[in-house]
């Protein structure tokens, strides 16, 4: 986007959000709260599958207009960003008329159904000159921007590898009927792009960039259950995912997400440098919402000691009040998010990841499954 085009965004920012449903889901528990905490937003539109589904979301929620369509949405003089909350097959669709109507976009992650599409949704954008912006929650995670500033302090030294195990939640032997999309790889919401993809982003982050993969994927359960209803259903989407490779500075990767829940290790990620080291746990492989704690060693010490995340990597006053409430890491991680995104808009900054940086995540991705399919390892 250039300077006049910032200089444009009205003040507030006015909020178009496409996927906001009155009968619950990701944006009223993540979206939703963290907009009305923030000071420099007005959630000013929405928009759903149908025009009595609009309206009973506006009610419910207050949102002054409600549309049938994300068409008629994007259109709005009243909108100054669009975010997409929708379904990943979904997105292609609201991302190109948003960015054919000249607005700036927030699209969840993944940003597109494969490497693809994601390719196209980053060029369109290059071509409309309008700032976009891509929903990797777990890299504004406080826990997560502690991790990268002990690793860049040297706490632990020279990284010398980095390890991985992890619970991806869904995926398991029974699906909620709102879920049965997830099933299916083709619709490109996967455990490999949502929680592995979440979390691999704040892996990078804090520790550098791939440069090599290998990796097994296995669908071990082919066969799922419909919650209540005990149907059987076909899941081709791997609900096991092992990766091993090389980072830019050298440091080994290995990383295990398991489908479902486990009564051992839901989350686990280990640095190993020459000086020490730090674990990271918590209660599953979707880093961008979980409830982590960090604990770390070096030098003479012989174990572990919690390392509590500084304050200052809370460094959104206005989200002190989501603290205590339910799915506290969810809403405070996706409203710090909006507050870089704010900055980004009114002061030209870039410390958000936008459409360019999505596809360099789709690429790793993308390299995993080649890596996969061939048994070979693969340049990232």
């Amino acid at each position: 986007m250039t300077s006049t085009a910032v200089s444009s965004l009205g003040s507030p920012i006015r909020v178009g959000l496409v996927g906001l449903s009155a009968r619950g889901g990701w944006a009223p528990r993540s979206h939703l709260p963290a907009l009305s905490a923030l000071k420099g937003y007005e959630l000013r539109a929405l928009s759903a599958s149908s025009q009595a589904s609009a309206r009973a979301a506006g009610e419910k929620y207050g949102v002054p207009l409600a549309f049938g369509s994300s068409e008629e949405l994007v259109r709005s003089d009243e909108v100054d960003l669009v975010v997409v909350s929708v379904r990943v097959p979904l997105h292609r669709e609201v991302i190109l008329a948003a960015l054919g109507a000249g607005k700036a976009v927030l699209s969840e992650w993944p940003l597109g159904n494969g490497l693809a599409e994601a390719e196209e949704l980053a060029a369109a954008a290059e071509r409309a000159g309008v700032r976009t912006f891509v929903g990797l929650q777990a890299r504004s995670a406080p826990a997560v921007r502690y991790v990268r500033e002990l690793v860049a302090d040297g706490y632990v030294g020279e990284v010398l590898s980095t390890s991985l195990v992890a619970s991806g939640r869904g995926w398991g032997p029974v699906f909620e009927p709102s879920g049965a999309y997830l099933l299916d790889e083709r619709n490109g919401a996967t455990m490999l792009t949502i929680p592995f993809g979440h979390t691999v982003d704040a892996v990078t982050m804090a520790l550098g960039e791939f440069t090599e993969v290998s990796a097994t994927l296995a669908t071990r359960r082919p066969v799922v259950r419909e919650a209540g209803t005990g149907r059987a259903a076909a899941m081709t989407a791997a609900d096991q995912i092992a990766v091993s490779g090389r980072l830019e500075s050298g440091a080994v990767v290995s990383a295990h997400f398991r489908s479902a829940l486990s009564r051992g290790t839901d989350f686990h990620w280990e640095i190993n440098g020459t000086e020490g080291d730090l674990v990271v746990t918590g209660d599953s492989g979707h880093l961008q919402q979980a409830a982590v704690t960090v604990r770390g060693g070096r030098g003479a010490e012989r174990g572990l000691t919690e390392l509590p995340v500084p304050e200052h990597h809370f460094g959104v006053p206005e989200l002190d009040g989501l603290r205590g409430v339910p799915s506290y890491e969810v809403a405070y991680n996706v409203g710090a998010q909006y507050a870089r995104v704010l900055a980004d808009l009114t002061e030209g900054t870039t410390h958000t990841p936008d459409f360019a940086h999505a596809v360099r995540r789709h690429r790793l991705l993308d390299a995993i499954g080649r890596a996969a399919a061939t048994g070979h390892r693969v340049a990232v």
